[in-house]
């Protein structure tokens, strides 16, 4: 009797044994026939990534045939060298980067306009005397040595009628914080108003913000998504079904903004980990910023491209005639 129950114990297991390899191979099947693709980040994974982790978990990319690998930057120059050399398939960049690159003959374009508005703002003191860019002549203005953000400081400091040769900009690297935290600059540029405003404001330094798009700079597009001229040629239905992939995670943030926070947060940097209390705050912000209204999710405004191409060429941030229409792309 015993022996019995052992040969049919047996049987079983190689049964099941059998079930699970069929399984496993029929599971690796699906997956191998998955396109696969490399996205990198602009930055470590924060609230302006939600509608990608919850794109991955909610299995949008799966349901379009894509199996997405999302990096994170060692550099932040890197995404878009990496997608000019074709090491990635696409990354999130800037607006004026994207057209910078353009004209460095890097051949890059945007494909998605992710986030709308303007995010780098300048940041003040919100007890402190400066209420207008005018105020802020002989004054010092904190910032990362990046040559956009001279340019935006003094568009808007001459749209208010004031000389920005008088403006002293001071370069702190990225320790933005620290260095209005520290009185060491009266004003800053280069900080985010989802980000390191939250930041200050949570330390005890309450922060005055004053909106470039106010002020004579273009309303440009923060954060876009881009790929390389060669590859949105080559392999269009790629982008077409990220671009689907990424309107269903959007829309599920959306309208889930805790659910789709939570998602965000499971896949936060070890190195640079989240304050829940800050992205939640973060996410609030951006969502009304990423709405394309009456256009699809990521619609690009040709009209957008255009000024900003001639305002970057007027300030020599540029300093050869960018085509804007070969600057991006409208999936469709």
């Amino acid at each position: 009797m015993k022996k019995t129950l052992l040969i049919i114990f047996t049987l079983c297991l190689v049964i099941l044994g059998a079930c699970g390899k069929e399984e496993t191979a029929s599971t690796s099947g699906k997956d191998k026939g998955l396109q696969k693709v490399t996205l990198m980040l602009d930055w470590y994974p924060n609230a302006v990534h939600s509608f990608l982790f919850a794109a991955e978990e909610k299995g949008y990319f799966k349901e379009q045939g894509l199996d997405v690998n999302i990096e994170m930057p060692a550099d932040t120059n890197d995404p878009l060298r990496l997608v000019a050399a074709g090491k990635i398939d696409m990354a999130m960049s800037y607006q004026p980067e994207v057209l910078v690159a353009r004209g460095e003959d890097i051949p890059v374009q945007s494909f998605a306009a992710i986030v709308r508005h303007p995010l780098n703002q300048v940041m003040v003191p919100e007890d402190g005397p400066i209420q207008s860019p005018k105020d802020l002549v002989g004054k010092t203005v904190g910032y990362p040595s990046i040559p956009l953000d001279e340019a935006i400081i003094h568009t808007m400091v001459k749209a208010e009628g004031g000389d920005a040769q008088k403006v002293k900009m001071v370069d702190v690297g990225w320790d933005l914080i620290p260095a209005m935290a520290t009185k060491k600059t009266d004003a800053l540029i280069g900080g985010y108003i989802n980000h390191e405003k939250l930041l200050l404001d949570k330390e005890g330094h309450p922060m005055r913000t004053l909106n470039p798009a106010d002020f004579g700079v273009p309303d440009y597009y923060e954060l876009v998504m881009v790929g390389s001229e060669k590859g949105l040629k080559e392999k269009p239905e790629v982008f077409k079904k990220f671009v689907a992939a990424i309107t269903k995670g959007q829309k599920y943030v959306a309208e889930h903004p805790e659910e789709g926070l939570s998602i965000l947060l499971k896949h936060e940097e070890k190195s640079s980990p989240l304050e829940k209390d800050i992205e939640t705050k973060s996410l609030d912000i951006l969502l009304p910023l990423m709405d394309a209204k009456d256009q699809p999710f990521g619609y690009q405004d040709p009209a957008t491209w255009d000024k900003v191409a001639s305002w970057l060429k007027d300030t020599n941030v540029i300093n050869q005639k960018v085509n804007p229409a070969d600057s991006f792309i409208n999936i469709k």
